[in-house]
């Protein structure tokens, strides 16, 4: 859980980096698109030390899915929006409301619980088909991605930030299945694919969600997408179980991380700029 937790400070503090200088790539002169988008964002150094982070997260996540249940790592990092708000509030001078202040403390419970309750990472390796249907998954992510792309306002936003949860759950979930490090057994497992490709995809089209919609609903959706598919996937068919008697605290503390991290869905995208104090009713954009 620890490893998780990490992760959660990893990706909550990059999403702040990242943030400020995809506003300012989106700001410059230049060629539309997604992919052009990304590449302005690429030259400016906050984009670069996020992404530091988020390979660091990354790794801490794998470390994370090999030793607790999906369910509580995907929590977890859903979390790391109340991450993203303290450190918004103290790098960028953002105000928080009371209510978001409490919904940091509810995601906090929520881990705490979590923590308590969680057994060991799932004994099974799942059906053979699984590792197929995650491949099916993260191509079915960049259909979605493509069918959201042509939409505008918070239809829009909505389907690409669920997509990128799917794509961020597809992640979750093929680090599961995959069971040898060694390169020809990772080149034949198509669990490489799911988690190569879903990857990708998932990171392409939240940069898009987070710049031209509504950050609150593309980050909504995105919590959603990346919890609760693969939580259930990790209970079905992959044996993760909680300590004994304690599936309740485990499904309270899940519920109750989750909709602490939704409460905080704007800050998805802390803002790049603006005066010294932000209000926390400032109104989004989308």
């Amino acid at each position: 859980m620890v490893c998780a937790l990490g992760a959660a400070v990893c990706f909550g503090t990059a999403t702040v980096l990242q943030a400020v200088a995809a506003r300012a790539a989106s700001a410059e002169e230049g060629p539309g698109g997604d992919a052009a988008l990304l590449l302005r964002a690429l030259r400016q150094w906050r984009y670069l030390a996020g992404l530091a982070l988020d390979g660091l997260g990354f790794l801490l996540q794998i470390a994370a899915l090999r030793s607790v249940p999906i369910y509580a790592v995907g929590a977890a990092l859903a979390a790391s929006l109340a991450v993203t708000a303290v450190v918004a509030a103290r790098l960028l001078r953002v105000r928080l409301s009371g209510l978001e202040w409490g919904a940091v403390g509810v995601v906090c419970a929520g881990l705490a619980m979590l923590g308590l309750a969680s057994g060991a990472e799932g004994d099974r390796g799942g059906p053979d088909w699984l590792k197929y249907a995650m491949v099916a998954a993260a191509a079915g992510v960049l259909l979605l991605g493509a069918v959201g792309g042509r939409l505008s306002g918070r239809t829009r936003a909505l389907l690409l930030g669920l997509g990128a949860g799917l794509g961020f759950g597809v992640v979750e979930v093929a680090v599961r299945l995959i069971d040898s490090l060694r390169p020809a057994d990772l080149l034949a497992n198509p669990a490489t694919y799911a988690l190569l490709l879903g990857g990708g995809a998932a990171f392409l089209l939240l940069t898009s969600a987070l710049q031209r919609g509504s950050v609150t609903t593309a980050t909504a959706g995105m919590v959603i997408g990346e919890t609760l598919g693969p939580a259930a996937v990790g209970v079905v068919w992959l044996g993760d179980r909680t300590r004994e008697g304690l599936e309740w605290l485990a499904a309270l503390g899940f519920a109750v991380a989750v909709a602490g991290a939704l409460a905080l869905a704007r800050f998805g995208e802390a803002p790049a700029a603006g005066p010294p104090a932000v209000e926390a009713t400032a109104v989004e954009e989308g």
